[in-house]
């Protein structure tokens, strides 16, 4: 039994001569670690697509094709739930309705500005769906493409033609974007039927399609679309707008303490 013992002794020597000599996570070692974590964040926040915001578009340097089933679902997916721009816009809009208070049976506060941004996008929702339906039952063409024109007038021109018209499945040919009118239509009536009050489904339906109409056209935003899609497509790709978005996530990292200010002068050495 002694020589056991010694035997278990001298085991957990060279036990814990091995976990001495193993070598430990140094604090370096660990910062290399949150550096190399941040750096591929803001990697991947420099190589966003312009979609996220706008939504898809076809840029003036692609030529339009006939889109699949699988396409337009994707297409559909992307303009409904996933670019920033389609809740931004309804934030507005419902920003817009409460400083006016309507409906006031909704009230103020949080609450009746969810109510009202729930509004807006379920409304939003419902005229993109209708939209999407009657555009894939007709071949039409259901994103925005880039005037392939150069200068403010023609460019204005072609975004606001394209809100009254859209192109067929020869993607040549122009047709009456009566998609989409039929779902702002469609949408308004049935708005009606969550909106306080009693209310007039065909009012509230002509209302929708002559503001898609009104702002479609005539919002600033739309009329310069060209410009502001392929400015973002182009920035996103330029080495000095993604030092612009990289510097803006330095200081947001700074402002919320995700690294210490030392880390992040090191990284931003590494991009600039």
């Amino acid at each position: 039994m002694r020589w056991l013992l010694q035997v278990n002794v001298v085991l957990c020597l060279l036990m814990a001569v091995c976990l001495a000599q193993a070598p430990n996570p140094s604090p370096d070692s660990h910062k290399t670690q949150e550096e190399t974590k941040q750096e591929s964040r803001l990697h991947k926040l420099r190589h966003l697509p312009a979609d996220w915001l706008v939504g898809p578009y076809v840029p003036r340097t692609h030529p339009l094709q006939p889109l699949t089933n699988r396409e337009r679902i994707s297409i559909y997916v992307h303009q409904t739930f996933l670019n920033a721009g389609t809740y931004a816009a309804r934030m507005f809009a419902a920003g817009i309705d409460q400083a006016r208070g309507v409906p006031r049976e909704w009230g103020g506060g949080m609450p009746g500005y969810g109510r009202r941004f729930g509004s807006r996008y379920g409304e939003f929702v419902i005229a993109n769906t209708l939209q999407s339906a009657g555009n894939a039952a007709l071949g039409y063409e259901p994103r925005y493409d880039l005037c392939r024109c150069t200068g403010f007038w023609p460019r204005t021109r072609h975004a606001i033609a394209r809100n009254f018209v859209t192109y067929n499945r020869t993607e040549r040919e122009r047709r009456a974007a009566i998609p989409l009118y039929a779902g702002s239509f469609g949408a308004g009536m049935i708005s009606s039927l969550w909106l306080p009050g009693h209310r007039n489904p065909w009012k509230e339906g002509a209302y929708s399609a002559l503001v898609q109409a009104g702002l479609g056209s005539g919002q600033p935003l739309t009329l310069q679309r060209d410009n502001f899609g392929e400015k973002i497509h182009e920035c996103l790709g330029l080495s000095r707008a993604r030092e612009s978005i990289v510097r803006l996530a330095d200081h947001g990292a700074r402002l919320f303490g995700v690294l210490p200010a030392k880390n992040l002068r090191r990284l931003r050495f590494q991009f600039f």
